[in-house]
């Protein structure tokens, strides 16, 4: 029974989605459970010592497609990416244009290099060819806010606008971060989620670093989560967006809900990944923070969709952390890894999880994890496979890790309407 005149329950009226396999959490969701991967190799970026690294590239993504009559010059690709998410994830909730002219909806953009791509072009046309040749319109997208403004301007959208720029982890703040807004009474109607390009200059800090599946044996790239030979990710790129409202309003409106927020929790490891114990335990605070929000122990959860990208360490620091947490239950807890197709999709990531989630939870269908075959000796997340799993799921955790030492997590609900 659900009491939708409680002002501080955050409900979920609508979500967009852009990732690999698709535009549509429903399609998405079907895809996955087809075991349909969103992995290609990239031909035309192997250069500077990087071979064709395999991604989740949007090739087929056309703005103008989705943004028709509007002047596209001004915005760049992750500008478009966010645009067209915000516009899915609108008509998704029930709001037309004519809707936002009197209300002061907002806003709230988790990224975690923005317009990279941009700023590079920019900084590299300066230097090279001199300054008379940088792009002024390519200026205006040269900082970390600017794709939320350009979407705030392309949806009338004239309350809160919020930058959350936390790594990969930043998508699922931001939805965190929107939910307090409305908790607290200082916003009612919040965009909130992430995006993420796929580009060269991203592409090569990871091979750079060695967070490439394959960077550092130059054999095999086993981008998979969880699995015993995993060996890096493979990078993604998309957007997420959910449509949130106090949920009162909703119901006042006539809105479809789809689920409720009930609860999220962050915490942050220090040691950045390099303490084992340290890392698996910020990973549990985020966790248990999570829980104590929402008011519930972590029996009441009935499936996992983690952050696991296929790297050595953060997922092993993810699998003890839950399994801290959940103790003898971690064994039957259900997983779904979503990056194992879509790849890792950096800001966007955790606000794509939730978004697959709840579809999951509605259609009672929790995706595997595409090519997991070998797991390590003692590992917690028994449940962890290449199969779907047919279940009734009412409360979903969600978990973000990123490379920094930050975590987050995200409980959801399925909404059940009253009576």
């Amino acid at each position: 029974m659900k009491n939708t005149e409680d002002p501080r329950r955050v409900v979920v009226t609508g979500a967009g989605i852009l990732t690999a396999l698709g535009d549509s959490p429903m399609f998405v969701h079907g895809a996955l459970c087809e075991g349909r991967s969103g992995l290609r190799r990239l031909e035309d970026m192997s250069q500077n010592g990087m071979r064709s690294p395999q991604a989740g590239e949007l090739k087929w993504f056309d703005a103008g497609k989705y943004l028709a009559g509007g002047n596209l010059r001004p915005l760049d690709r992750t500008s478009r990416l966010g645009a067209t998410v915000a516009k899915l994830a609108l008509e998704a909730g029930g709001w037309a244009p004519e809707m936002l002219a009197d209300l002061e909806a907002g806003l709230v953009l988790g990224t975690m290099f923005g317009s990279i791509h941009t700023i590079s072009e920019f900084d590299r046309r300066a230097v090279v060819a001199g300054p008379n040749y940088a792009k002024p319109m390519d200026f205006a997208n040269s900082v970390i806010n600017a794709a939320a403004g350009q979407m705030a301007i392309w949806h009338n959208l004239r309350g809160v606008n919020a930058t959350i720029a936390g790594g990969i982890t930043s998508g699922l703040e931001a939805i965190a971060y929107a939910s307090d807004l409305i908790r607290t009474g200082r916003a009612t109607v919040l965009l909130a989620g992430g995006v993420d390009e796929l580009c060269f200059e991203s592409l090569y800090g990871f091979h750079k670093a060695g967070w490439l599946c394959g960077s550092n044996n130059g054999g095999a790239e086993y981008p998979i989560p969880f699995d015993a030979r995993r060996n890096g990710f493979a990078v993604g790129e998309g957007a997420a967006l959910l449509v949130l409202e106090e949920a009162g309003a909703a119901a006042a409106r006539g809105a479809r809900i789809l689920a409720e927020i009930r609860g999220h929790g962050n915490s942050f490891d220090p040691s950045r990944g390099k303490d084992r114990r340290r890392a698996a335990a910020a990973v549990a605070r985020a966790v248990r923070l999570a829980l104590a929000d929402a008011g519930l122990e972590a029996a009441a959860i009935d499936c996992l969709s983690a952050s696991a990208n296929g790297s050595p360490a953060t997922d092993a620091h993810e699998a003890v952390g839950v399994g801290e947490v959940f103790n003898s239950a971690a064994s039957t807890l259900p997983v779904t890894a979503v990056k194992s197709m879509l790849g890792e999709s950096l800001g966007a990531s955790g606000a794509v999880q939730t978004v697959l989630l709840i579809e999951a939870i509605r259609s009672g269908l929790l995706p595997g994890i595409l090519g997991l075959a070998e797991l390590e000796e003692g590992f917690p997340l028994a449940q962890a496979g290449p199969e779907n799993r047919e279940l009734e799921m009412t409360r979903g955790l969600v978990n973000s890790v990123g490379l920094d030492g930050k975590a987050c997590s995200l409980v959801v609900e399925l909404w059940q309407e009253a009576g």
